[in-house]
């Protein structure tokens, strides 16, 4: 479970699929584990009441696209420093990648700079 760091009306969902992730576990299953700039796949679990993922009676949960912008797993740096969140935290993008929101809640990390992802990095309050 994820916290939604934007205005799209969603507040929580769920990772259900990762898209790319790293997946190397020297003798063990391999398991997909995402990380800051890492594209998933998610349902909405929690949305606003007036928002459009709870519009129309929908009852099933819906699907979305999103990135991970906060992570509770310490990312390391190319300096050797390690930078953590307290909670996990997405924004919904769309089919181009661009953020489906015109706002960004919070502190994002600067690994999604160099993942490309410019235009959450302008709309966030914090870069850490």
């Amino acid at each position: 479970m994820v916290d939604v760091a934007d205005n799209t009306g969603a507040k929580q969902a769920m990772v259900i699929r990762v898209l790319g992730g790293s997946t190397s576990r020297p003798g063990k299953p391999t398991r997909r584990v995402a990380g800051v700039g890492d594209l998933v796949i998610c349902t909405v679990k929690k949305a606003l009441a007036n928002s459009d993922f709870m519009k129309a009676g929908n009852h099933k949960a819906r699907v979305v696209k999103a990135v991970i912008v906060r992570a509770k797993y310490p990312t390391r740096r190319p300096d050797g420093s390690y930078v953590r969140f307290d909670r996990d935290a997405v924004v919904l993008v769309d089919d181009k990648n661009e953020p489906r929101g015109t706002r960004i809640f919070g502190a994002v990390a600067r690994e999604l700079r160099e993942k490309g992802f410019m235009k959450i990095v302008s709309l966030a309050d914090e870069v850490i």
